[in-house]
């Protein structure tokens, strides 16, 4: 691997970051502290600067740890958080994390938890499509208001950029007029149900970061590494499928950074080689023509209980 740039160059928000950063929501309080403090190091040293991070995961274990691992941060280091999957605390409904007082509130969590005078970039997660859409009867709060909050948080310098996740082609377009820099959508070589949000994106010079980008345990999310076609590719090459379906979105649009996520440093190094691997025409095209469209389901408990 490239220490120096994992996957090349991509950029975020004006930021320039290696195509393959980290996901860190599983560095909560079930890893040992120290466990936590060395992937985050290794990450770092293997030249990861693009880190993504939320409040809510493991009610701020994840930040706080983040913080004792990398503070005070180096200059070009990318700290991405996410505002309304779910609240930062206790089991309220995902609804009233919606809100524009909600947000600001994770905000302000992420702020103190990272020891941050601003957030990079934040990404709103809406709730209207799923995985993890809101209870029958619940009210969907306002995009526009949503976004005024966004807006006014970036204006006092709370935070630097801002994103949304889980959203549908029209509410992207809607979006667009708030100065959107990334989308996060669950996307993988098996589930490209997003595709005309990640073309848009392209279009607009938006960073693609795909969540669920090898799968999920839940259904609509198959998992990458079991596909056959993904395994007779991987057998040929010597890597592991977990790496063949990272390349494979690296190599399909040019805009997209990765977030794949572990608490493990050789599952770490793993993800990160996977930006030195090429994928030749053949393979390209027996990978682009395995993908199914599943539909998504419900999965709302699932979803949050894995973070997203």
């Amino acid at each position: 691997m490239t220490p120096s740039h994992p996957g090349g160059t991509g950029t975020i928000g004006g930021h320039s970051v290696a195509r393959i950063g980290y996901g860190a929501m599983g560095l909560g309080r079930e890893l040992p502290h120290d466990d936590a403090t060395a992937v985050l190091h290794r990450a770092v040293e293997l030249g990861v600067n693009h880190i993504d991070t939320a409040s809510f995961y493991d009610d701020g274990v994840v930040n706080r740890r983040i913080r004792d691992a990398l503070a005070p941060y180096r200059d070009d280091l990318l700290i991405v958080s996410k505002v309304g999957a779910r609240p930062a605390t206790g089991p309220i409904p995902l609804a009233l994390a919606q809100h524009p007082a909600d947000l600001r509130h994770a905000v302000e969590l992420d702020l103190a938890g990272l020891g941050l005078d601003q957030i990079p970039v934040v990404n709103l997660r809406r709730a209207d499509i799923g995985p993890g859409l809101v209870a029958e009867g619940d009210q969907i709060v306002d995009l526009d208001d949503q976004l005024a909050e966004m807006i006014a948080l970036r204006d006092e310098g709370k935070i630097g950029a801002i994103g949304i996740s889980n959203v549908d082609l029209e509410t992207l377009r809607r979006a667009l007029s708030a100065g959107i820099v990334c989308v996060q959508n669950a996307y993988s070589l098996l589930n490209r149900s997003h595709e005309d949000e990640l073309a848009l994106c392209n279009e607009q010079g938006i960073a693609w970061v795909p969540f669920f980008p090898l799968g999920s345990a839940f259904p609509g999310f198959p998992k990458v590494a079991e596909n056959a076609v993904v395994q007779r590719i991987a057998a040929d090459l010597g890597v592991s499928g977990a790496q063949i379906g990272l390349a494979w979105l690296l190599a399909h649009a040019p805009n997209t950074l990765l977030i794949a996520g572990t608490t493990s440093i050789a599952h770490l190094e793993e993800n990160l080689a996977a930006g030195d691997l090429l994928l030749n025409e053949q393979q390209l095209a027996d990978l682009d023509a395995v993908h199914t469209d599943l539909p998504q389901g419900d999965g709302v408990q699932a979803f949050l209980d894995e973070g997203r």
